[in-house]
């Protein structure tokens, strides 16, 4: 698909330079650069939705209570 944005001169130029660093054409290193970012924002999605069930100390999620258990003590152990 063929889409017109605007982007910022400083950021254009160095996305240009580094397009001709690796040989690939603009193209592609804005289309790397769109899945990246829209990756990143579903991984944090997803972490928000893992966030919700274990930060629920009454466990509503029907998550077997020892299950939820354990789970909670070994992220407490964890180094964040």
């Amino acid at each position: 698909m063929k889409t017109a944005v605007y982007i910022p001169d400083d950021i254009f130029n160095l996305a240009e330079k580094i397009a001709r660093h690796l040989k690939i054409t603009r193209s592609e290193i804005y289309s790397r650069a769109i899945k990246e970012y829209l990756e990143g924002v579903e991984d944090d999605n997803l972490t928000q939705k893992l966030n919700s069930v274990y930060e629920d100390k009454n466990n509503s999620s029907k998550i077997d209570n020892k299950i939820h258990q354990a789970q909670l003590n070994i992220l407490e152990k964890e180094v964040w």
